[in-house]
């Protein structure tokens, strides 16, 4: 096979899978008597193995953050914008890892999984889990790794959520908090999004309850409407405008309810592309776990109180077109950090793609969080 080696990134890189025979209390009240996390990792640990740094993905992510599977490969890692030699999260200096949230479809122990007790996949019996029960599990991870603290925890969205959860969780096990695009918890629209698109996803005829999987079937048409709901939010009017105005897939009005704008097109497209890699049943468990997210319901609904023990230093971005979780978001977690005297350092970027933007190529964005990056690794002499 010849070399594969795309420039700046980290190359070809295969999954490992952990498995764990320890049971994992959930905050449902139920527990998984043993599970698994399938992983990738970048880069190497050093001597002291203070590099690492921990990549939360967010909902749809999974734990392929960076480079290729193959080289055949159409597209690499979700975060290649960042992850890499000489990106903001540079693999050259540090040990980077990502592993698939319990409940996932990318490998992780979810509902596509086989239950040991029934020798049938989980289905709809799978146990909601929430976001503290995936900090639960990558806490059991980290300890596996060998791993004494991390250096960084890192994620955008939904993985913002997770930084946030470990960092009152486990304090003393992160040494530093890097949030992007995230939220204290959802607003009441957010949760109506998430309802609306798992009814789509329940309703749909090939549903079953869940139990679709042995029907060799998938709710397809139900799954593909989610994710058209949820692409929509991910993008901001403006991002929108410029790359399809109201632009005809074959320039003139077909007076018909099939495919007319080049937007319909783009949305048909991405929900069917979509429908081949994810698994319903997780959307739903990932959609859940959003909605129930607010460590500050622990804590009296104060979210000064639940960060009155974190020990880690914060960054915090947001961008100014994302108005799913939008900068006021982001500036209510930083208030809350001040309000206890904890380091915090907010930037809230111009940006017209709207949630999407913390995926980007942003060159401020970029610019910003390399530097960061880059002053807190020469402080602690990596």
């Amino acid at each position: 096979m010849p070399d594969f080696n795309p420039e700046n990134s980290v190359g070809i890189v295969s999954p490992q899978t952990m498995h764990f025979e320890e049971p994992l209390a959930l905050d449902c009240g139920r527990s998984l008597k043993d599970y698994h996390l399938t992983y990738e990792s970048y880069g190497s640990l050093n001597k002291n193995r203070d590099n690492a740094i921990l990549i939360c993905h967010a909902l749809s992510s999974d734990h392929h953050v960076a480079g290729y599977n193959s080289p055949d490969d159409k597209k690499p890692g979700w975060w290649e914008t960042c992850i890499g030699p000489g990106k903001p999260i540079d693999s050259d200096r540090f040990f980077i890892v990502c592993s698939n949230n319990l409940g996932g479809c990318k490998g992780s122990t979810g509902p596509s999984s086989v239950d040991p007790e029934t020798n049938k996949p989980y289905g709809p019996d799978f146990p909601i889990v929430t976001v503290k029960d995936w900090v639960r599990s990558q806490e059991v991870f980290r300890q596996k790794l060998g791993i004494k603290q991390w250096f960084a925890i890192v994620g955008g969205s939904l993985g913002g959520m997770q930084v946030i959860q470990w960092s009152i969780d486990y304090p003393d096990r992160l040494k530093h908090a890097l949030v992007i695009a995230a939220a204290p918890k959802l607003s009441a629209q957010n949760i109506a999004f998430n309802e609306v698109a798992r009814q789509a996803i329940m309703s749909d005829p090939d549903f079953h309850k869940g139990n679709y999987y042995a029907h060799n079937v998938s709710p397809k048409r139900g799954l593909m409407l989610a994710r058209m709901l949820g692409h929509i939010t991910y993008l901001s009017d403006d991002a929108m405008r410029q790359k399809f105005g109201r632009d005809m897939r074959e320039g003139k009005i077909n007076f018909g309810f099939d495919v007319n704008f080049e937007v319909e097109s783009y949305l048909r497209y991405q929900g069917n592309a979509f429908v081949d890699r994810f698994d319903a049943n997780t959307y739903l468990l990932m959609t859940k776990a959003l909605d129930y997210f607010d460590p500050a319901a622990d804590y009296n609904n104060s979210l000064a109180q639940a960060f009155k023990h974190v020990r880690a230093r914060f960054l915090v971005i947001s961008f100014t077109s994302d108005w799913r979780f939008s900068p006021a978001r982001s500036k209510e977690i930083v208030k809350g950090l001040l309000d206890n005297y904890k380091p915090v350092t907010y930037v809230e970027i111009e940006a017209n793609q709207g949630h999407d933007a913390f995926l980007m190529p942003i060159d401020d964005y970029i610019e910003i969080f390399s530097t960061y990056m880059n002053t807190i690794a020469n402080e602690d002499g990596l």
